[in-house]
């Protein structure tokens, strides 16, 4: 029997997991003393040792941050580095499913995580059953390790160096195939304002999600309602404007995306600000957003437009509220490859504030950049050309961040297939049975030649 046979002789085992996993709502809650990211993640955690020991594996848990499922011997490490958390999903943000209970239908799986990254989970843990199934000599020991804090800054995988160490090679699930040799530099920022008019404004679920929500509350009759009726109509947006006598509630929708890909979605506070700019409502904020973001998703408005061989910087605006009069937005700026953060930051200089607003910085983070003829990226690219026969794609860079910047010898491997709009961090997150199978595969083959490098 090959390895794909035995893949797929899990099936069912695969499919009974990973319902399992999605119906814990893994979402980022309040931290107690033995639940650092709230319960949630820490019911993911468990659920998924449980599952590990359950066949025949040892696991360990780190204190309900992180925990592993190990196999083999030796002191090398190869670790399979995935999440058990998740982003917000609620059915009215646009599901047509409960996003926490595994639907198939036409064909494929919805629910959230089973993308993202809950499904290369499981697929990894049917790899590790695998390899163990075919007897192999397992010199190194394999960790499929489980973090539970990776949407909302890894401190999960943090935690796990601080007690473990590194790995000596390793991939996290948790990218595209057939891999990602470079993640782009990370700026995080926030901007605030005092000097508006606005009565009340809020949107947006997440700092890396494209904002798809947005409302705001203002003085009537200080606006032309047929320009801004004109302009969401212009730019094929869902609106809703509603007459509260002295002041005026406008709702507008857009599209989710990954803040990674702004592009690839319609930002709803930038589409508000700028369809009220243009319908002539006088406010200072409203001037700031706009001379410093508009709908652009490349930087140019706070002066830091920059591209190399590998791809363009971008800038998201994913939430924005208002409490006691003052304003505050979020900013996720995912820059080139071979730039560092000292140079983006010294491009914003001039950029910073104006009458209507200030922008400050809250975090940094370096770029990732692996060569491509690297023993780690050519072993795991050639897993994936032994099994999909796709000789074309190569390995990529990328604007989202994964647990390989925060752990030596990692990069990005799946669980994405090139091509497809999985809607991760969107509602309506799928994948298919069939995907999931292969991915696992793919794993076996990957670990396989990491246990030869």
């Amino acid at each position: 029997m090959d390895i794909k046979e035995m893949v797929a002789g899990y099936r069912t085992d695969l499919l009974t997991k990973l319902e399992k996993l999605v119906a814990v709502n893994s979402e980022e809650g309040t931290p107690t003393e033995t639940a650092p990211f709230g319960e949630g993640p820490k019911k993911a955690l468990t659920t998924a040792l449980e599952i590990m020991k359950e066949d025949g594996f040892k696991t360990v848990n780190l204190d309900n941050y992180i925990g592993y499922a190990e196999m083999g011997a030796g002191e090398q490490v190869i670790g399979v580095i995935g999440h058990l958390d998740i982003v917000p999903a609620k059915k009215e943000d646009g599901w047509d499913t409960d996003p926490f209970v595994m639907t198939e239908k036409d064909g494929k799986l919805f629910g959230r995580g089973v993308s993202d990254d809950k499904g290369a989970v499981v697929a990894s843990m049917i790899a590790m059953k695998v390899i163990r199934d075919l007897g192999v000599d397992v010199n190194k020991r394999v960790r499929l390790i489980m973090g539970t804090n990776e949407e909302t800054g890894s401190r999960c995988l943090k935690y796990y160096v601080e007690k473990e160490g590194s790995v000596d090679l390793g991939f996290t699930p948790d990218g595209e195939f057939p891999g990602v040799h470079g993640e782009k530099g990370m700026v995080g920022a926030q901007y605030q304002s005092k000097k508006t008019g606005i009565r009340d404004i809020y949107g947006g679920t997440a700092r890396n999600i494209v904002c798809r929500d947005c409302t705001i509350v203002i003085d009537n009759n200080t606006f032309s309602k047929k320009k801004l009726e004109d302009y969401f109509y212009n730019n094929e947006l869902t609106y809703d404007i509603e007459d509260l006598g002295d002041t005026v509630k406008i709702h507008v929708q857009g599209v989710a995306a990954h803040a990674s890909t702004p592009q690839l979605g319609v930002n709803a506070i930038s589409h508000l600000m700028t369809a009220l700019k243009n319908a002539g409502y006088q406010d200072p904020f409203v001037d700031f957003y706009v001379s410093h973001f508009g709908t652009d998703t490349d930087g140019k408005g706070i002066g830091v437009k920059c591209s190399d061989h590998y791809g363009a910087l971008t800038l998201n605006n994913g939430v924005i509220s208002m409490q006691d009069g003052v304003i505050t937005g979020s900013i996720d700026i995912r820059y080139p490859v071979t730039y560092n953060s000292r140079a983006i930051l010294k491009m914003m200089a001039d950029h910073m504030e104006d009458d209507g607003g200030v922008i400050t910085i809250r975090g940094t983070g370096e770029p990732l950049f692996f060569p491509a003829d690297s023993p780690l990226v050519e072993s795991l690219l050639e897993a994936y050309q032994e099994v999909t026969g796709d000789m074309e794609t190569q390995p990529m860079t990328m604007g989202g961040g994964t647990y390989a910047k925060g752990i030596e010898n990692t990069i990005a491997f799946g669980c994405a297939f090139p091509g497809y709009d999985y809607h991760i961090h969107d509602a309506n997150e799928w994948v298919t049975e069939e995907m999931l199978l292969k991915q696992a595969e793919i794993y076996v083959h990957a670990i396989l030649k990491l246990l030869k490098v």
